[in-house]
């Protein structure tokens, strides 16, 4: 009866030290887990700093002026540039 006792007793610290171990390894990869969620987090913070400069220093007045000159070839109005377009009405009672 007493050794009965003793190996059910000994089966159930053995069982709680597996379960403690599994836990305290569970935990342990929790914790990892959450530091590389919090690291990458981190980085994508600084990406999103860094796109959000690059974005503002693209749209600057000198980089569209600067641009629009070298790609696309464009210039400032002057008067001598300048063309007036006249539209003559129609005359009345014309079918349009």
């Amino acid at each position: 009866m007493i050794g009965r006792l003793n190996a059910l007793l000994l089966l159930a610290v053995l069982g709680s030290g597996l379960a403690l171990v599994h836990s305290a390894y569970q935990a342990r990869r929790l914790f990892n887990a959450v530091d590389e969620a919090a690291a990458e987090g981190r980085r994508l913070e600084t990406d999103r700093q860094r796109l959000e400069s690059e974005r503002r220093a693209q749209a600057t007045n000198l980089r569209v002026d600067k641009v629009a000159r070298e790609r696309l070839s464009m210039s400032t109005i002057t008067p001598a540039l300048t063309r007036t377009v006249v539209m003559s009405r129609p005359a009345s009672g014309a079918v349009q």
